[in-house]
C-alpha cells in the first residue's frame, strides 16, 4: 500500500485488480480528522453522490444491483436517509467503495470516486492529490521501466546459459566444471560491453556490493540483453569464443553509441 503526501496530509493508495483505490477516510482528515466517518456518511447521503456512484458502477460493475440502487436513490437528500459506505457496498454489490478493517483499514474508493469524494471536501485539496497521486504513477512508471530491463536481461541469461548448456558443455560434467564454463560466457559479455571482467570489476571496486551488471545504466542493461541473445546465437553456430568476443565487442560499441543518444532512452533513466 503506497502513500502520497497531499498538504502534509499522508493518503493511502491501494491496488485492486489492477485498479487504484484512494483512501478517503484520510482525505477526510484533511476537513475533520475526528469525523471522518460522519463525513463520509453525509456525503453518501447526497443525491448528487449517489448519482455519480451509480452510474459509475453501472459503467464498470457488471454484478452491480440496479433495483437496490434504485431504491437507494429515491431515498437519497430526505432527512431521514442514512446511508454507510458498508451499507452501500452489501446493499448494491459494489465495487468502486471498499471498507477495509484492521490496521491499514478505512473506506477506499476507485481514484474516479474519490476524486470526486475530495471536490466536496476541498477543491484545493482536489487539485492536490491529482498532483501528487500523478506524481506516483509516474514513479511507479519510471521503476517499471527499470524493472523490465533488469527482468529482460535475467530473461535473456536463461535463454544465454541454455544455449551454452546444449552446444558448449560435454555430457557429465561436474558442477564445478558448468559454472566454471558459465562463468567464462558471462565474462565473455563483460569485456565485450565493459571492457574488464567480473574478478577484475571487485578487484577494483572493493568498497562496492553486489556485481559489475548491479552497475548498469538502462543503456548498458538494453545491450546486454542484445548481445546475451547474439552470444547464444553465434554459440549455436559453433564460433570460437574469440571470435565471438570480437565480434561482440563490435557490436556493443556500435550500439552504446547509438543507445546513449536515444531520447527514448534517456526519458526512462529520469534523463533530460
Amino acid at each position: 500500500m503506497a502513500k502520497i503526501n497531499v498538504l502534509d496530509k499522508e493518503v493511502a493508495v491501494y491496488v485492486q485488480n489492477d485498479e487504484d483505490y484512494i483512501c478517503i477516510t484520510d482525505i477526510a482528515r484533511y476537513k475533520d480528522p475526528d469525523r471522518t466517518d460522519y463525513l463520509i456518511q453525509n456525503w453518501l447521503r447526497n443525491r448528487n453522490t449517489i448519482e455519480f456512484i451509480g452510474i459509475w458502477e453501472q459503467l464498470n460493475n457488471p454484478d452491480f444491483n440496479p433495483i437496490e440502487f434504485d431504491g437507494i436513490r429515491k431515498q437519497a437528500g430526505l432527512n431521514s436517509f442514512i446511508l454507510t459506505a458498508k451499507q452501500w457496498i452489501e446493499k448494491t454489490h459494489a465495487i468502486g467503495v471498499i471498507s477495509k478493517t484492521g490496521r491499514y483499514g478505512g473506506t477506499f474508493a476507485h481514484k474516479d470516486i474519490a476524486f470526486e469524494f475530495a471536490s466536496w471536501i476541498s477543491v484545493e485539496f482536489k487539485l492536490y492529490l491529482i498532483k501528487e497521486f500523478q506524481r506516483l504513477k509516474d514513479d511507479e512508471r519510471k521503476l517499471l521501466g527499470w524493472d523490465i530491463r533488469r527482468n529482460l536481461a535475467k530473461i535473456n541469461y536463461r535463454i544465454h546459459t541454455d544455449a551454452i548448456k546444449e552446444n558448449l558443455i560435454p555430457a557429465e560434467l561436474k558442477k564445478s566444471q558448468i559454472n566454471r564454463v558459465y562463468a567464462s560466457e558471462a565474462d565473455l559479455l563483460n569485456m565485450a560491453l565493459f571492457g574488464l571482467t567480473a574478478k577484475e570489476w571487485r578487484d577494483s571496486n572493493p568498497d562496492k556490493k553486489g556485481n559489475i551488471r548491479d552497475y548498469a545504466d538502462i543503456s548498458q542493461l538494453v545491450c546486454l540483453s542484445n548481445l546475451e541473445n547474439l552470444n547464444a546465437h553465434f554459440i549455436s553456430e559453433k564460433l570460437p569464443q574469440a571470435e565471438r568476443l570480437e565480434k561482440l565487442n563490435a557490436i556493443a560499441i556500435h550500439q552504446m553509441t547509438l543507445l546513449t543518444q536515444d531520447k527514448n532512452i534517456k526519458l526512462i533513466s529520469g534523463g533530460k
